[in-house]
């Protein structure tokens, strides 16, 4: 814990500082749940790439004024959230889950939070996900990130429907307790459980 907390010093001196590496750090550490998080309200991956991408040049235009990488965190998820609403607002024609989300992003703050807590926990999850051995990936992959069934995927990779659950089942073992030795709060291994079970 002590050395995480010391990096995170050494990574905001070097971005107060302007250096670019840091600027690398921290876009790699967010820029995947960014996306996910934008991505959520607009149904443009395309779009919610280049606001990320605007939204991390507006932090790295004004790199002085942060102290913690939660001051980072918070400019990045409040500037994302607001340049989806301009850019909803901007939209003559919007598919009903982007009217959903004007309302939401109108009305209150409960829908961003859960969004926020559902892009950290996916980004959480890819990274322990690919840690995985090989075969409990692919299986992990497919039925989570892709959707598939369990017998989908047993007759794609010539497996048995058992065999499937097993290796789901400890993907599954392996990914909480990898979370729970991590200190990840118990918030956020619910939220995982709740990604999983639904």
């Amino acid at each position: 814990m002590k050395i995480a907390r010391e990096d995170e010093i050494n990574w905001m001196q070097e971005f107060y500082e302007g250096n670019e590496k840091a600027l690398a750090h921290f876009f790699k550490l967010h820029s995947k749940s960014l996306v996910y998080f934008t991505n959520r309200m607009l149904e443009d991956k395309a779009e919610a790439d280049d606001i990320v991408s605007k939204c991390f040049l507006k932090l790295w235009q004004k790199h002085k004024d942060f102290k913690t990488e939660q001051n980072i965190k918070a400019f990045l998820y409040i500037s994302c959230r607001n340049a989806c609403m301009d850019y909803l607002a901007s939209l003559k024609v919007r598919t009903a889950a982007q009217e959903k989300y004007i309302i939401y992003l109108q009305e209150g703050e409960e829908t961003i939070l859960y969004d926020v807590v559902q892009a950290e926990v996916l980004d959480l999850v890819n990274k322990e996900i690919n840690e995985l051995p090989d075969k409990m990936k692919v299986i992990f992959k497919m039925l989570y990130i892709d959707g598939k069934s369990t017998s989908d995927i047993a007759a794609e990779l010539g497996l048995s429907i058992q065999t499937v659950r097993n290796q789901k089942t400890k993907a599954v073992t392996i990914i909480k307790n990898s979370l729970l030795k991590k200190g990840v709060s118990n918030a956020l291994q619910l939220a995982f459980l709740f990604f999983i079970n639904k």
